[in-house]
Formats: structure tokens, C-alpha cells, sequence
């Protein structure tokens, strides 16, 4: 299996950034219940603005994450742009008999999310110099967090459809599941995990536009019941670097997370229907 995914810089220091990077590439490989084995690295940098000691950093960073799951970087390509940008393309092996897809979730199940949502508005807010690199620093611990372990349950718990939520928000990714099948999803806001501090930067404006983007994509495609705020519905939407992974799978094997002591939350349930989401 093969995988790629590039991001600009959420953080000022350029080791994290390669870290968190890389988790976010390797986490492609995790959503579909592989193991990553080696990478390649992508990387756009300006040499006018950047001194090569920056790139190094960013490498370092991420060979420091690769190693921690025996994956080895082994070449790669760097390109002139403006704006650094970074990523893995990464290659993985699996079982073909015990994938992770996309789609497959069945009537009865319920859905989890393994990370809490906000990262987005975050990293917005840093940038926007709302909250300082230590007030981002839950945001970047969640952003550095694999989500192998995830996975590993998720395939025990035997699931029936998984991706990670990333730059679409949890909605976008949660369509993407269900769309063109037979089910809908059931999503409770209430017991979506939130980061403390994204209803402050809210209200203070710190809203990617990559999550307005995503609620216009998804417009037609939920419904939502009345108490539900635009607030909420922009969280919801929020674009998530490096982001927890979405699992639909029977309610009885929730007990597999809940044993392995492991972040998660169950976030609704899946019930017949015609390929949408609802939202209460």
C-alpha cells in the first residue's frame, strides 16, 4: 500500500513540525489497518528565506517519528516554493483479509473517534497570536499522537468501516463513510470531544476557512436539529491535522477500547437509511 499527504507548517519550531508531519502522513497507513515500513520525503522550502539548517531540523523530526514505529525514511524529493511544505509518502504492507475501508459501517453499529476535535481552530489561533505556543501545546500533543494502537483495535474489534479525520472535519469524513449506502449515521454533538479553549477562539473569530469550506461541501448532505448552533456545526467542521481516527463497529466490541484504556469516545450510532448524516 502506498499513501501521501503534504501539510504546511502548524508550529514554529521545524522539529516538531516533521514530526507532526509524519504522524499525519503515517496516519493514512493506520486508517486502512497497515503497518508503514519506509517513506520518502516531500518537501517545498525556500532557499531565499531558509537557511538548509531548517530543512535538516524538519527531517530530523520526522525520521524521529518514523523510527518510533521501525519505518525508515530512504530518499525523497525538495522542490522551490514560497511556503514550506512537508509530507511522506509512505509505503506499508497489510493483510488482505483485515483492511480498514472506508465504507461498510451496518445498522446497529456505533461510531467512535479516538481524538478530540479543534486542532484547526488551534493552530488558526496561534497563528493569529490569540494563545501562546504553551496554550497550543495539548493541540500539539494530540497532533503527535499515532494512531497505530487505534488501529491495532480497531482491527480486534473487527469494524466495519474506519478512516482518520483530517482535513475534511469529522462531518466531511463521516459523509465520505457513508455516503451512497444504505445506512445513515446518527452523530450527538454533545459527545463529540472538544479541546479546551476552541469556544473561546470562536467567539474570537479564529475559524479556518478550510471549515467553512467544509460546511458548504456538506450542505444538503445532513440534517441538523434546531438546538444545534453554527458554532457546533463549524467544530464539526473543523479541517484536523494529524487527527484522531473515525470507527464504525458493533457496540459490544467497544469494550476492546475501553480495556486497552485508550482516548475515545463513542459519538453516535449508525441506523438504516439513505446515505446521511444527522446531527442532534
Amino acid at each position: 500500500m502506498e499513501t501521501v499527504d503534504i501539510i504546511t507548517p502548524v508550529v514554529d519550531d521545524p522539529f516538531t513540525f516533521g514530526a507532526i508531519s509524519a504522524t499525519n502522513s503515517l496516519s493514512d497507513i493506520y486508517a486502512m489497518g497497515g503497518i508503514p515500513v519506509s517513506a520518502l520525503a516531500i518537501a517545498g522550502f525556500s532557499s531565499c528565506d531558509y537557511e538548509p539548517p531548517v530543512l535538516k531540523e524538519i527531517l530530523r523530526g520526522a525520521v524521529h517519528t518514523l523510527k518510533k514505529v521501525n519505518a525508515f525514511l530512504i530518499g525523497g524529493h525538495c522542490f522551490e516554493d514560497a511556503e514550506i511544505k512537508f509530507g511522506l509518502s509512505v509505503t506499508g504492507i497489510i493483510n488482505k483479509d483485515r483492511i480498514l475501508r472506508v465504507t461498510g459501517a451496518l445498522e446497529g453499529d456505533v461510531i467512535i473517534v479516538t481524538k478530540p476535535l479543534g486542532i484547526g481552530v488551534l493552530t488558526t489561533a496561534f497563528k493569529g497570536r490569540k494563545i501562546s505556543e504553551k496554550e497550543l501545546l495539548p493541540a500539539i500533543n494530540w497532533m503527535l499522537a499515532m494512531n497505530n494502537l487505534a488501529s491495532q483495535l480497531a482491527l480486534k474489534a473487527k469494524a466495519t468501516a474506519c478512516t482518520d479525520v483530517t482535513g475534511f472535519g469529522l462531518l466531511g469524513h463521516a459523509y465520505n463513510m457513508v455516503k451512497n449506502s444504505p445506512v445513515d449515521f446518527i452523530i450527538d454533538a454533545k459527545q463529540v470531544p472538544v479541546l479546551d479553549m476552541v469556544n473561546d477562539m470562536l467567539n474570537l473569530g479564529m475559524i479556518p476557512e478550510g471549515a467553512y469550506s467544509n460546511l458548504r461541501f456538506l450542505e444538503g448532505k445532513f440534517d441538523f436539529s434546531p438546538h444545534i448552533s453554527e458554532e457546533t456545526k463549524l467544530i464539526l467542521s473543523d479541517p484536523q491535522t494529524s487527527g484522531g481516527l473515525l470507527i464504525t463497529l458493533n457496540k459490544d466490541m467497544v469494550k476492546i477500547f475501553e480495556d486497552a484504556g485508550i482516548f475515545f469516545s463513542v459519538i453516535g450510532s449508525v441506523q438504516k437509511g439513505s446515505g446521511k448524516i444527522i446531527l442532534q
